[in-house]
């Protein structure tokens, strides 16, 4: 097991900072609420969450993870933000959330204590915000079973995705907190999909998600010039 652990301090100290507002419809976190019910229902649509098995990697609050839980999936959400994990499962608590848990756990950790053991793996909004994007995803695909699916969201590293997530959601129209992210740590979906087939994963679907300002509405599209989506699935031997 490595010593060194795959995450940013000063990112994790942010969404801590953050924690209390993570159910506050209208703070800090409004756009994941807002966004949401699409991922939720593009996931389901390609995995059918109702009695699977799935895991959360990067919960945070557990926007996502309620929500999967709800369609029937039993539902495990990790982060390694404790006070985030905090909310987390007081939001369970509070809204009697069904066949949920969470715990404080590096995904590279658990894919070395249960291998296999997930029907569907999702990592949103995640791997832009650590140090090592590649580790993430091969412990996603470890901990999948054969057959099933890992989910990823995030940014485009592209001159739209700088001017769109950055200079206009965080400066502009103050839709995130200003340095939610870094253009660096961007990651161009050619480069995730060498990730995905580098840990054994086939690309199955993709989606984009786009904004539009003037109803302030969030869309699937095809366009994953900044915000984008993968769905892979992990074959099965022999296939």
């Amino acid at each position: 097991m490595s010593n060194t652990l795959n995450a940013d301090p000063s990112e994790l100290a942010k969404f801590s900072d953050l924690a209390h507002r993570w159910w506050d419809l209208d703070g800090e976190f409004r756009p994941l609420h807002q966004i949401n019910p699409l991922r939720l229902q593009w996931i389901d649509a390609i995995a059918s969450l109702d009695g699977r098995r799935v895991l959360d990697v990067g919960c945070g609050g557990g926007i996502l993870a309620d929500s999967m839980a709800r369609k029937g999936a039993s539902v495990l959400g990790i982060d390694l933000a404790t006070r985030a994990l905090k909310v987390a499962e007081l939001h369970a608590l509070e809204a009697q959330t069904p066949n949920i848990d969470y715990c404080e756990v590096s995904v590279e950790t658990l894919a070395e204590q249960q291998p296999a053991r997930f029907d569907v793996v999702t990592c949103m909004e995640m791997l832009e915000h650590v140090p090592s994007p590649v580790s993430v995803v091969h412990a996603c695909s470890s901990l999948v079973k054969p057959g099933g699916w890992v989910f990823f969201s995030t940014l485009n590293r592209s001159a739209k995705s700088f001017l769109f997530a950055i200079v206009g959601a965080e400066y502009i129209l103050d839709l995130v907190p200003r340095g939610t992210h870094e253009y660096s740590k961007m990651i161009k979906p050619s480069e995730l999909a060498g990730y995905c087939r580098q840990a054994g994963l086939d690309i199955g679907h993709t989606s984009g998600l786009e904004y539009n300002p003037l109803n302030k509405r969030y869309t699937l599209s095809s366009d994953t010039s900044v915000n984008y989506m993968f769905a892979a699935r992990r074959p099965v031997l022999g296939e």
